[in-house]
C-alpha cells in the first residue's frame, strides 16, 4: 500500500485512514501528515511519489485533511519551496502572475455581464433595468470562491449565465430561502424547478416592454434585496 497514491476518508485514529470500502489501513512508518494550506507544498508532495490524501465528508461537502508521506520528501520539498520563496525574483513571478489573474478575472466579468445582459434581453423601454439586473448578477456570481455556476468551465457562458440569473431570482424575489420544504426526494428540485418557471414568466413581461410600475417591481424588489 505504501507504494501506491491513494484518496482516503478519515478513520478511527489520524494514523489509520480507511478507503471508500471501509477498509481500515495503518500509516507506513516514516510518513508524516502535511496540513491542508499549502497549495503549493502539497501538489510537489504529491508529484514526488506516493501518497495518501485525507478526506472528511460532511454532509454534501469534502474536506482536505492533508496528506501523508514519506517525511524525508516533505521536509526537502519545504526547503526547496523556502529557498524559491525568498528569491526576490520568486515575488516579481508572483505580482506578474496576479497581474494576470486580475486582468483575466476583469475580462470574464464583463463577458458574463454581456451574457447575462444578452439572456435577460429586456425590451427598450426597460433596458436600464437589465443593466442594473446584469451587473447585480455578475457582481454576485463572478468573484472566485462564490462557488456558483459562472465560475463552472463545463457548459457555455450563454447557459452559465442563464442559469445564474434563475439562481439570483431564486434566491431575491421568492421565499426559496426560508421555505420549509420537506425532506423528501425530488422535492427541492421539484420547487426549484416552479421557482424557475415563475422566474421566466417574470422575465417574459419585461422582454414584451409591458408597463410595470417601480414600486411594484419584483426586480426592483430583488436589487434591494441584494443590497442588503
Amino acid at each position: 500500500m505504501e507504494e501506491r497514491t491513494l484518496e482516503l476518508m478519515i478513520g478511527p485514529a489520524p494514523d489509520r485512514p480507511k478507503t471508500a470500502s471501509g477498509e481500515v489501513l495503518q500509516v507506513p512508518r516514516g510518513w508524516a501528515l502535511l496540513p491542508p494550506g499549502d497549495a503549493a507544498l502539497t501538489r510537489r508532495v504529491k508529484q514526488a511519489g506516493p501518497s495518501w490524501t485525507i478526506k472528511e465528508k460532511r454532509g454534501r461537502k469534502v474536506f482536505s485533511r492533508g496528506v501523508w508521506a514519506p517525511a524525508a520528501h516533505i521536509e526537502r520539498i519545504r526547503a526547496e519551496l523556502e529557498l524559491e520563496r525568498n528569491d526576490p525574483k520568486h515575488a516579481q513571478r508572483l505580482e506578474a502572475d496576479r497581474a494576470r489573474r486580475a486582468r483575466k478575472q476583469e475580462a470574464y466579468a464583463e463577458e458574463f455581464e454581456a451574457a447575462v445582459l444578452a439572456f435577460l434581453a429586456f425590451a427598450p423601454r426597460h433596458a436600464a433595468l437589465a443593466r442594473r439586473v446584469a451587473a447585480a448578477i455578475a457582481a454576485h456570481a463572478v468573484p472566485v470562491g462564490s462557488g456558483t455556476v459562472a465560475r463552472t468551465q463545463r457548459i457555455p457562458v450563454e447557459r452559465r449565465a442563464e442559469s445564474a440569473t434563475i439562481a439570483w431570482l431564486r434566491h431575491n424575489s421568492t421565499a426559496y430561502d426560508t421555505m420549509k420544504i420537506p425532506r423528501v426526494k425530488g422535492m427541492r428540485r421539484e420547487v426549484r424547478r416552479l421557482l424557475a418557471a415563475r422566474s421566466r414568466e417574470l422575465l417574459a413581461r419585461y422582454r414584451r416592454g409591458e408597463a410595470i410600475d417601480p414600486s411594484s417591481c419584483v426586480l426592483h424588489r430583488a436589487l434591494a434585496r441584494a443590497d442588503t
